[in-house]
């Protein structure tokens, strides 16, 4: 989907930042008069110009603060901590540009001066994990008991609950994470607040790699992801509000992988949600690469690493997507060089644990996927658990990778399925 830029890259970020506007996490011309304002393929002008619009917006959030309009407040934030985050997405080049933490800590200082006028439970958690902590976010929604209230609000997602009439405290719970370059915050408008209104407590937090954790505790990627996430599951079974039968995991674009890893060992998950399927990170980060390079990398030839990298950083200055997938790669795998980075990629993959996925998955592709084309068809070929497969398409707008110009729709289909799927796990 073209959309203001001839640059596919720049043209994706754009419609990944408006898509959220269906949520309030951004308004669809304060998105178009910034993308107008920013140079085709110039990161520092869409840097530039992004902060400015983020700043714009958070200075009216701040004013109507002061004047008591606290919804219109809230709403301000939000829209500025996405503006902020979107303004960060290209500076990976450098990953101590101080320009990187900036922009990313006002994203999250805007989302949790949002938070302070949400309708629903909020709370900022941390999460053990190896002797640290994962930051993350619970919700819950602000539903009434209907045994009391015959208007009350409420969905199948709690209907189905035999004892739902008698208490609120025990509900479907999903967990969700994102992926390569997403960050915690960016998931309230991309899926959490639709979960709240079905009636689902949400858990999300930022695993290594990721957000917060990559940013302050310099920790990269790991490909054994289900360490991560037992650690977040034990956490969250410690809460009075949570139905241990009842877990969901979602997991966003390299999610897509991380979350497929981690539930062919955690057991206790219910449901799993690839958006999208992702069966061999190494395989999209090599797919236009020649076989010659391709096999200095599988044949891990150290004395023609230089040859590999060489290669890379001079086809990557005439591609602004691989520019950006290489840096960015390269800072939240830990690697040294592209060679590196190719090298670590190729232990994310499910060929040897996917036969291990026992819980409901729901496989999601979008049908122009520019990230992992066709790997979502690989993955649900591969699944040996009840599985269900979705394919989002152009004639929908919804092709693009994670669907980001659908959000409703995305969200439809999901949660219709989760609906369905975690009512079969009901006590009896």
């Amino acid at each position: 989907m073209k959309l203001v830029f001839n640059d596919p890259t720049f043209s994706f970020q754009l419609l990944r930042a408006i898509g959220s506007s269906y949520y309030g996490g951004a308004d669809i011309g304060e998105c178009l008069a910034t993308a107008y304002r920013i140079k085709e393929g110039d990161f520092e002008s869409w840097y530039n110009e992004w902060y400015q619009t983020a700043s714009r917006v958070r200075t009216f959030g701040e004013k109507c603060l002061a004047e008591h309009h606290n919804i219109s407040a809230s709403q301000a934030f939000l829209r500025a901590s996405n503006y902020y985050r979107t303004a960060e997405f290209f500076l990976h080049d450098k990953p101590n540009d101080p320009r990187i933490i900036d922009s990313w800590q006002n994203s999250v200082d805007c989302f949790i001066k949002s938070s302070e006028h949400f309708t629903h439970s909020f709370e900022v958690v941390e999460i053990p994990y190896e002797g640290k902590t994962l930051p993350g976010y619970f919700y819950k929604p602000n539903l009434l008991d209907k045994s009391n209230n015959k208007n009350a609000l409420y969905t199948s997602a709690t209907d189905s609950y035999p004892n739902y009439t008698n208490s609120l405290k025990l509900r479907p719970t999903i967990v969700i994470h994102t992926g390569f370059d997403g960050t915690q915050e960016e998931l309230y408008s991309q899926c959490v607040l639709a979960a709240l209104q079905r009636g689902y407590n949400c858990l999300t937090f930022e695993g290594p790699g990721q957000g917060a954790v990559i940013r302050k505790q310099n920790i990269p990627f790991r490909y054994d992801w289900e360490k991560v996430v037992s650690p977040v599951i034990d956490f969250l079974l410690k809460r009075e509000e949570v139905d241990n039968d009842r877990l969901g995991l979602i997991g966003i674009s390299l999610g897509g992988y991380l979350a497929a890893r981690a539930v062919a060992f955690e057991r206790r998950i219910s449901a799993c949600i690839l958006n999208d399927g992702v069966f061999n990170v190494y395989d999209s980060f090599v797919r236009n690469m020649p076989k010659f390079l391709t096999d200095i990398i599988e044949n891990n030839i150290e004395s023609k690493a230089e040859e590999v990298n060489s290669v890379i950083k001079e086809a990557v200055t005439q591609n602004t997507g691989a520019r950006w997938a290489i840096s960015h790669g390269m800072w939240v795998f830990g690697a040294s060089s592209p060679f590196d980075l190719f090298r670590k990629a190729r232990d994310y993959t499910l060929k040897d644990v996917i036969n291990e996925i026992k819980c409901n998955t729901l496989v999601m592709e979008a049908e122009e996927d520019h990230s992992f084309p066709l790997q979502p068809q690989q993955v649900y070929s591969h699944l040996t658990c009840p599985k269900d497969y979705m394919l989002f398409t152009k004639d929908e707008g919804a092709e693009d990778h994670c669907h980001v110009g659908a959000l409703s729709l995305a969200n439809q289909r999901m949660f219709d399925w989760l609906d369905k799927t975690l009512s079969h796990n009901l006590k009896n």
